[in-house]
């Protein structure tokens, strides 16, 4: 019992919640009787067969470069483990292989020398598979099974020849750019070129299992030889690039990127069959595109409705496939690989199965294989999840497009991930530029010293009669003509909108100024989203404290309307957007429930377990409502924000929120921030609405749960510290102090004709403030997010004219300050919250200053350290636009983000509270 829930994958739901679906699978009945009595009969001669699936990898001759050849490679000898006298088996004995190994049921008895040459070929040849840490046995067998039918069949000669044109093809676009971009760094694929058989075998099975769309993540790693000979970009736009101009029109307000950094996204028609095909972006950053490739996929399938989210059955597994290609030093040493993995069964984060291509060049940059890893294989992550692992030599590209065949059949049949290891080599350095035999003499000796993969491949099929001469000249020649008129008309070729296209249709980049939105709602409708969102079906058991504090706490706030708190604001926004028919996804670790118990959007039973969420169960009686998936995440920051991303580059009409479980915790994924998420725009015109929850402040919790680092994204912004900010800045951020704003700013996101990502310093005491809270009006049509507060006391308690100083702040802090101001009757200072940090709201800063005439100190206050939080920011954007000198009161500068004294700490806060009143 205890295997079956550590293995099982389902939600605690019996009923099911949007976007995870129980998953189907195979009826498996187990091994039939007969084939049983054979291996009873048989049990020793079934025992050395077991050894060979298991352990025939381990001397396979999968290395094409071995410069320390074992003399036992490919033979039982070298293996124990493998010798048939182990098992009391004889020279002279004669076998029935039928019902031990999948061969034709015409196979006659073999020798023993017969039968250990058969498995050899099979598990110690160009290719072996690893069978023995899967546990179940179905997929064994299966796997057993479609292994061995592989050495029963051959490609046609038209296929073969179509292999070797694509690999040949290939060969003469790296000879090509050598001679016509000799400094160029091109990253190309010399000596994996048998790669060019994976993804035609890919496509093929695309078209048999009638795939919709296939989902490649890919690092530069002869990602052009891919693009310009098989998935249709024009060779004329990659040589105009390396000519020095840029990839998109000139309208485009993009500063571009390098050539290998290239995607597509193309229609691909095989055997009549048409499905589309997207290679993203992929930055300098290895292994990075991989988690959004997945929540790319995973956006498709929602756009589907097929996968996770087909709730009528229309689907045995989805029609939307994740290809991840993956270099050998990469894979095994960037952490974001067991992310991924370990979100690939994950309920919310699962896209049905991933298949996997390691281009295996067996050394990276400059390190050597050896000292690249401390496991056996680079594939040995992929034991974590029981995926199987086919190991291939890359001069056997037939054997690989076998293989691929199995992988996609794998992946329809099990909705699981597939590892295809393709030991291949790397002819140049790092890049063509990169001399490699520096450090590591003897590999390439040995590299320089043999046959390309295609010239080898042409070679065999030469000698089979397949292929003249004539024939391969002819290809790598035509080839050859149709780049250098492609080269020739790179000045002529313009380059394609690819942006803002199918459901990105309507969609704009901003102009240069900030634009006000209408995001307001009639109360009667936010009042019966709030009652909805508490609303339990009979019977439900909630946990009474729930009931007392979260249910019947809400119910009476909406029914007053003068008082309503962040969570309340939170699905209020979230449910009136539903009603729009957006969807809603909220993604982190515990956000159905909230890191500060404050969410609770996802309810737990009491005494079944059973989930329900309220604002889903609102929305099934609601015609086209949109609908909310809580992803409850895996503890991983880099993998589950780069999903996201990947979510929201193709989910427009989709609200995606990442919340970190505290704001400090985004640094683990910072790698997604800084190359796709604030870059990915100006690099790839890739808009996105993503939406950060980052709760900030300072209560005394010491370093790591005190800051979201403010400063980190203010700095990587693209405001201008001497003109006006607009909607065009690349990344806002807005630092709320009410749940009005809060609303305001979550509708926006989907509401506006254009898509930014969003950083929202997000709160965690306010969350419960008594102060903290806003009145209905604050939500009614009309309204919308204010850049900058006003002082609530103005002309109250604070007299205008005879403010003497006045102090901006944000977020937090401002109730902090009124408090002290409020207590001490302080009636010279005004508060003003600036709200909006990007686009710094320079206007809305100047109309303020002007209601106070008398004032002549203007303070920037903050609680963070001064080398942190907004103060640099702020300061040259205020005194440069708003024409006065502002003055710093906070914390000094400091080397970490808070103190882990609480004495401290308070009389730290005492300190900026007076400085800045008094």
């Amino acid at each position: 019992m205890l295997g079956r829930l550590l293995l099982s994958r389902g939600y605690h739901s019996t009923k099911g919640v949007f976007g995870n679906r129980a998953r189907s699978s195979t009826r498996y009945e187990g091994l039939s009787a007969a084939v049983l009595e054979k291996r009873n009969a048989n049990s020793n001669v079934y025992r050395w067969v077991e050894a060979y699936r298991n352990h025939g990898h381990r001397i396979a001759t999968i290395d094409p470069v071995l410069f320390q050849p074992s003399a036992d490679a490919g033979s039982s000898k070298g293996l124990p483990e493998l010798q048939y006298t182990r098992y009391g088996l004889g020279a002279g004995d004669r076998i029935d292989p039928r019902g031990l190994l999948n061969v034709p049921a015409s196979q006659q008895p073999l020798s023993m020398v017969e039968l250990d040459a058969l498995l050899a070929r099979m598990y110690c040849g160009s290719c072996s598979i690893e069978l023995g840490f899967i546990e179940s046995e179905q997929e064994r067998e299966w796997l057993a099974g479609r292994y061995e039918q592989l050495f029963q069949h051959e490609l046609t000669v038209g296929e073969r020849r179509e292999i070797a044109e694509l690999m040949l093809k290939s060969q003469a676009f790296d000879q090509f750019l050598a001679v016509k971009f000799p400094t160029v760094k091109r990253y190309g694929g010399e000596g994996a070129e048998s790669m060019m058989a994976f993804y035609w075998e890919l496509f093929r099975c695309a078209g048999e299992h009638e795939l919709r769309n296939v989902v490649i993540g890919m690092p530069h790693r002869g990602k052009l030889n891919v693009l310009t000979t098989m998935f249709g970009t024009r060779p004329a736009k990659i040589f105009k690039k390396f000519k020095g101009y840029p990839e998109f029109p000139a309208d485009a307000q993009a500063m571009c990127d390098i050539a290998s950094h290239f995607h597509t996204s193309t229609d691909i028609t095989v055997g009549g069959k048409t499905f589309h095909l997207n290679m993203l972006h992929n930055p300098s950053h290895l292994e990075a595109v991989n988690p959004v490739s997945m929540g790319k996929a995973r956006a498709k399938q929602l756009a589907l409705a097929d996968g996770p989210y087909d709730r009528q059955g229309q689907f045995d597994r989805s029609k939307v496939l994740n290809v991840q290609v993956h270099g050998d030093a990469a894979f095994p040493g960037q952490g974001i690989n067991q992310e991924c993995l370990m979100m690939a069964n994950v309920p919310h984060y699962e896209v049905e199965g991933t298949v996997h291509l390691i281009v295996n060049n067996q050394v990276g940059f400059t390190t050597p294989a050896e000292r690249g890893r401390s496991t056996r294989y680079v594939s040995d992550l992929a034991k974590a999840i029981m995926a199987p692992v086919v190991h291939v030599n890359g001069d056997d590209p037939e054997a690989l497009a076998a293989v691929t065949k199995i992988a996609i059949e794998y992946r329809q049949t099990f909705g699981k991930d597939f590892f295809i290891d393709l030991n291949c080599f790397r002819r140049w350095g790092h890049n063509e530029l990169d001399d490699p035999t520096m450090t590591n003499p003897l590999l390439y000796k040995v590299i320089h010293a043999r046959q390309s993969i295609p010239d080898l491949y042409a070679q065999k099929l030469i000698e089979a009669g397949v292929f003249d001469r004539q024939d391969v000249d002819a290809i790598s020649k035509s080839h050859q003509n149709y780049l250098t008129a492609e080269l020739q008309a790179h000045e002529q070729y313009e380059p394609e909108r690819s942006y803002f296209g199918k459901q990105w249709a309507g969609l704009q980049q901003p102009g240069d100024e900030v634009t006000v939105w209408n995001t307001g709602v009639d109360y009667r409708l936010l009042s019966h989203i709030g009652q909805e969102s508490v609303k339990l079906p009979d019977g439900f058991n909630v946990h009474p404290h729930l009931q007392k504090t979260h249910i019947d706490a809400r119910r009476k706030r909406l029914a007053e309307g003068q008082r309503i708190d962040w969570a309340t604001a939170e699905a209020l926004a979230i449910g009136s957007l539903m009603y729009q028919g957006f969807n809603v996804r909220l993604s982190g670790e515990d956000v159905g429930r909230g890191t500060f118990s404050q969410r609770h959007a996802m309810l737990v039973d009491q005494q079944t377990n059973e989930i329900f969420i309220p604002l889903n169960a609102m929305a099934e009686g609601t015609p086209n409502a949109g609908r909310f998936e809580l992803a409850n995440s895996i503890l991983s920051e880099e993998a589950v924000l780069g999903f996201e991303y990947g979510m929201a580059i193709d989910s427009p009409n989709s609200l995606v929120l990442w919340e970190a479980q505290f704001g400090d915790f985004f640094n683990g994924a910072q790698i997604i921030i800084d190359t796709f998420l604030v870059s990915g725009e100006t690099k790839w015109m890739l808009c996105n609405g993503l939406v950060m929850l980052l709760p900030h402040g300072f209560d005394g919790a010491a370093s790591e749960h005190s800051s979201c680092r403010m400063e980190r994204f203010l700095q990587m912004t693209d405001s201008r510290e001497t003109s006006p900010d607009g909607d065009t800045v690349n990344l806002q951020i807005i630092n709320p102090s009410t749940p009005a704003q809060y609303f305001h700013a979550l509708r926006r996101q989907m509401i506006r004709n254009f898509r930014k990502p969003l950083v929202v310093v997000a709160p965690k005491t306010l969350l419960r403030l008594s102060d903290c809270v806003s009145p209905h009006s604050a939500f009614a049509p009309g309204t919308h997010f204010q850049p900058v507060l006003s002082d609530p006391e103005h002309g109250d308690r604070v007299d205008p004219k005879r403010v003497r100083r006045v102090v901006l702040c944000s977020g937090k802090h401002y109730y902090t300050l009124q408090s002290e101001r409020k207590s001490r009757q302080v009636g010279d200072v005004a508060l003003v919250r600036v709200e909006s940090l990007c686009p710094f709201p320079v206007q809305a800063i100047r109309d303020e200053l002007a209601k106070y005439p008398n004032a002549r100190e203007f303070v920037w206050s903050q609680e963070e350290h001064r080398n942190m939080g907004a103060w640099t920011f702020v300061q040259p954007r205020f005194e440069n636009m708003c024409e006065r000198r502002i003055q710093y009161r906070g914390r000094p500068e400091a080397a970490t983000v808070a103190v882990g004294v609480s004495q401290w700490h308070v009389r730290e806060a005492e300190d900026v509270i007076k400085t800045t009143l008094y």
